[in-house]
């Protein structure tokens, strides 16, 4: 089937100025205004199942191919943005789908959210093979992250658990959380091989040492702080998004310090979807307001960069966010039933570190 997109103009970067406190333990930064003559191009397309489905959570292939799942519409699916096609994979009834992510082969893995499955599709056939969780209390797949050999971490929020599938024999090893109930959320793995993680039931973000499977917290110095989702910048700074009170909040992994800067939505903003691109720049998506905003952070300057809405004023929350280098654009689902596109301009500066 093919869409019918919904073009946005170019929208031009707006500087933000907020207000600069410091407190302790916890530093508080805020934004020092700049000029920014860049643009970001936004361009949707209609998902042709319906935005009732809750499109989300993309993942570009070799091939520029965008895969993403429809959770409560049951499919994983994959659009090609220069035929403007979808396709759609019917998989299991009550798999509902949290996330896709393609491996370096192009095979697309998806986390079984009501079923306590992990399901690959081979990108060339479409063959599914599914690799249910070894313990019955391991019911939520949630959000994935490869290693460079192509194994699987993935987060398990309800059950409490982060998980790794060894994709040469299928083997799946489980960690429980040191803190009941801390809801394993957003994923990514660091040059190290660690995995790193969102604690979104606590004030809290989490590692796992890969060889002993041992289980590290590190506190958020505000009880109130919930990190929802999170990247890393290659001077090895874990960065995460504050749902609860409206922050981007920087980790050092060595010392343990903790900076943060209020978002320009303030404490209402929600940021949601988070990804960082080529240049070290965060995004994030502010969901508390409607229509949801796109924001960008420079963690050089420490200025926020750019705000752009995304579609119009209508219910919407943009849940996660993926960048492909090679178009410079990052990818999203939204829960007005589109698969959207922003293309961000390169700042011409070396990467941190």
């Amino acid at each position: 089937m093919m869409s019918s997109p919904r073009s946005r103009l170019a929208v031009r970067l707006v500087v933000l100025l907020t207000a600069c406190a410091l407190t302790a333990p916890i530093m508080r930064l805020g934004a020092q205004a700049r000029p920014a003559a860049d643009t970001v191009q936004l361009t949707e397309w209609d998902v042709p199942w319906g935005a009732e489905g809750r499109p989300r959570d993309p993942s570009v292939d070799p091939q520029g191919r965008i895969w993403f799942v429809g959770q409560e519409g049951n499919y994983v699916a994959r659009f090609d943005s220069k035929t403007k096609k979808f396709e759609r994979f019917e998989i299991d009834a009550g798999t509902n789908p949290h996330t896709v992510n393609v491996d370096a082969q192009g095979d697309a893995w998806y986390a079984g959210n009501r079923n306590g499955m992990i399901g690959r599709i081979d990108g060339n056939t479409g063959k599914i093979t599914r690799y249910p969780m070894p313990d019955p209390n391991a019911k939520d797949p949630h959000t994935i992250t490869f290693t460079p050999s192509g194994d699987l971490w993935f987060t398990l929020q309800n059950s409490n658990m982060v998980g790794f599938l060894e994709k040469k024999t299928g083997k799946i090893t489980l960690a429980t959380m040191l803190t009941p109930r801390s809801r394993p959320y957003g994923i990514v793995l660091d040059k190290s091989g660690r995995p790193w993680f969102n604690l979104f039931g606590t004030n809290k973000l989490g590692t796992i040492d890969p060889k002993s499977m041992r289980v590290r917290e590190y506190m958020l110095p505000d009880e109130r702080a919930r990190g929802r989702r999170i990247a890393l910048t290659s001077d090895g700074a874990v960065w995460y998004g504050d749902y609860s009170r409206g922050f981007v909040g920087r980790l050092d992994p060595v010392s343990g310090a903790v900076k943060e800067w209020a978002l320009p939505g303030g404490a209402t903003s929600m940021p949601y979807a988070m990804t960082v691109d080529d240049a070290d720049r965060l995004w994030l998506v502010e969901t508390g307001r409607q229509p949801n905003r796109l924001v960008g952070f420079d963690p050089r300057s420490n200025t926020f960069i750019a705000q752009m809405d995304l579609g119009p004023a209508k219910p919407n929350t943009v849940r996660h966010m993926v960048f492909d280098k090679n178009t410079r654009s990052i990818w999203f689902g939204s829960d007005r039933g589109t698969i959207g596109r922003a293309v961000v301009p390169a700042p011409g500066r070396k990467p941190i570190g």
